[in-house]
């Protein structure tokens, strides 16, 4: 089988502040903004990796969602425990300094984890956690 990953779904409560946070912050690339208001589908991905791309969406967009799962949903949003990516880097601590400096909220610095991965964290506008780890 040749199977690679093309997309995965983040919630999201406001499109533009994580269109600010995922482009600006993060250097990744709009590739698709659909939809109205805070009922929007956002594509965006890393530059040079047009087959890789994270789907930014919102909870409640999805008609199978009961209002009591939303409310849930909302308030695993608010505490971080919802959504997650791990990114990866080969300057750990350069992307680190970069993402900080667009006053994204860190979770953790720099860490040389017991398991062998040395990354760092942050929280995204909706929650999510974001993980950057680094590619030796």
């Amino acid at each position: 089988m040749d199977i690679t990953i093309h997309s995965a779904f983040l919630p999201i409560d406001d499109p533009d502040t994580a269109i600010e946070f995922y482009r600006d912050s993060l250097g990744f690339e709009v590739r698709n903004d659909v939809g109205r208001g805070k009922i929007r589908w956002v594509t965006v991905g890393p530059e040079g990796q047009p087959g890789t791309s994270i789907v930014l969406s919102p909870p409640a967009g999805n008609p199978g969602i009961t209002e009591d799962e939303r409310r849930t949903i909302a308030e695993m949003m608010a505490k971080g425990t919802y959504g997650i990516v791990v990114l990866a880097t080969k300057d750990l601590d350069g992307t680190f300094d970069k993402v900080q400096a667009t006053g994204a909220e860190v979770v953790q610095e720099p860490t040389e984890q017991p398991y062998g991965i040395r990354d760092c964290a942050f929280r995204d506008p909706a929650g999510n956690m974001v993980r950057i780890q680094e590619l030796r």
